[in-house]
């Protein structure tokens, strides 16, 4: 009888250390999860058309964001954060993949991002790790696999297509809801479901500030901030006058940045409305992220939620009679960038220029996965937690590449002083500028024998940047999307 009952015994023991050996070789042992500090959570907030002084904290001191201004005071704030491509899709692309737009090549009316750079795209790489990742708002990529990359995803955005969404076309409990109130609560629903035995990463993509251009009026914003901005009347634009305007080349002063001024600012009244509008609803996804950060003290998980808040692109609010993005002037390319990392417990203000490639390595560093060889970004954790003082680029590739009749594809150069871009059609109209002196990009240098040397070196910085991510091929780079001769392409309202 004692050796039938030590038998099973015996057997149980062994397919203990069995199985314990097999988990041990899968990284999933007990030990291995226990060790340690628990791998953060992380909200990654983009805002659509947010440029970088639509901020509070950026000494703006009209616009009302005192959620978003928190999260600044609270985290590291990057003055000088820059996307590589001013225009929604390609941003988004370079967000998702960590690369240049020379790379991945997609922008508007391209196939789809290519398969092979997915395959490392942030919430692949969150996944394959462990986290329980989604995704709300705008996605914006053609790729047939989006529903795949996340645990949870729940798709939208405003457009002019019928399966498009204006920002009244959504329902909460039965009642029609701004979007970006729509977005925020599907957010917070989010957290208060999240499973609790793992990590989540939740990419949620604000549709606002983004114009609705399908409609005259351009700017819809929730009637929670209705109030904001009554009794102020906006200051004028800088660099508004006649001669900022002809200055630039046919191309831009007959293309759509000129077309959207008029829809927008043409008059003192547009231009009122239009900027209140745009300020309203960034004050709207101000309120959203204040609810959210209420959520996460509410659930117990705020003391682990790093949360990062990047805008996708800048945005022209009538500097130089234009409006729109897609040139490489700094109201176009820079935007707003916080990581909020609650367990680094410290403050800082940083000079040095940020990307939006970097945040996909950031994203990918807070997850204790290493950053892969290919992404032209660097993780930020370094400068966050304070272990290193400065990043170590000295220049950044700037780029608009889609090739349409009327937004001029250009490409530049951006150091932390100097700026120098051209257009590809035309790479005898150069511009260089002395953003020290010049921070407004008011006067053109690029003629100027005194900048003759400072000139030479940012053109070959350029050449050389080109050759490292493109192949050297860089005469005009079409994307598949090239009108057909006869044919002009409208752009599409994002």
């Amino acid at each position: 009888m004692r050796r039938n009952f030590l038998l099973p015994m015996f057997l149980v023991l062994l397919l203990t250390a069995c199985a314990g050996a097999s988990d041990q070789r899968n990284g999933e042992s007990e030990s291995s999860e226990t060790e340690g500090p628990p791998r953060p959570n992380i909200i990654f907030i983009l805002t659509d058309d947010q440029r970088f002084d639509a901020l509070g904290y950026a000494g703006n001191d009209i616009i009302h964001t005192p959620a978003m201004d928190k999260l600044a005071e609270d985290g590291v704030y990057f003055r000088n954060a820059l996307v590589s491509s001013p225009i929604c899709t390609a941003s988004r692309a370079s967000i998702f993949t960590g690369l240049y737009e020379r790379t991945h090549r997609y922008t508007f009316r391209s196939d789809q991002v290519g398969q092979e750079y997915m395959e490392q795209s942030y919430p692949v790489l969150l996944n394959g790790a462990g986290y329980y990742t989604g995704f709300i708002g705008k996605f914006h990529l053609k790729y047939p696999r989006v529903a795949r990359l996340f645990d949870h995803y729940e798709g939208f955005y405003v457009g002019e297509e019928p399966e498009e969404l204006g920002y009244f076309d959504k329902e909460l409990n039965g009642e029609t809801v701004h979007l970006t109130r729509y977005t925020g609560q599907k957010a917070l629903d989010f957290i208060e479901t999240v499973p609790r035995d793992r990590p989540f990463a939740l990419s949620l993509n604000f549709n606002a500030p983004h114009a609705d251009d399908a409609e005259d009026l351009q700017f819809f914003w929730p009637e929670e901030t209705e109030h904001l901005y009554q009794d102020i009347e906006m200051p004028a634009p800088l660099l508004g006058e006649d001669e900022y305007f002809n200055r630039l080349p046919a191309a831009v002063r007959e293309g759509v940045n000129r077309e959207r001024w008029y829809w927008r600012f043409d008059t003192p009244e547009k231009y009122q409305r239009s900027v209140k509008g745009y300020y309203r609803m960034v004050s709207g996804i101000d309120l959203e992220i204040a609810k959210i950060r209420e959520k996460l003290v509410e659930t117990g998980l705020a003391d682990n939620t790093v949360i990062i808040l990047l805008g996708d692109n800048g945005f022209f609010l009538g500097e130089r009679q234009l409006a729109g993005k897609w040139l490489m002037y700094d109201n176009s390319i820079r935007v707003p960038l916080i990581i909020y990392d609650p367990r680094a417990a410290m403050h800082r203000d940083v000079d040095d220029i940020a990307l939006n490639i970097d945040v996909t390595a950031t994203i990918v560093d807070l997850a204790g996965i290493d950053v892969p060889a290919g992404y032209h970004g660097e993780s930020l954790l370094p400068v966050v937690w304070g272990r290193a003082d400065s990043l170590s680029r000295d220049a950044v590739l700037i780029e608009h590449l889609w090739e349409i009749e009327n937004i001029p594809p250009s490409e530049g150069v951006r150091t932390h002083d100097w700026k120098y871009l051209r257009y590809v059609r035309d790479t005898a109209h150069e511009e260089l500028y002395d953003l020290r002196a010049d921070p407004h990009e008011s006067r053109n240098l690029a003629g100027d024998p005194g900048h003759e040397e400072t000139l030479a070196e940012l053109r070959a910085k350029l050449e050389e940047m080109i050759e490292r991510y493109s192949g050297g091929s860089h005469q005009g780079t079409p994307h598949q999307d090239t009108p057909r001769q006869g044919e002009t392409y409208q752009p599409a309202p994002h």
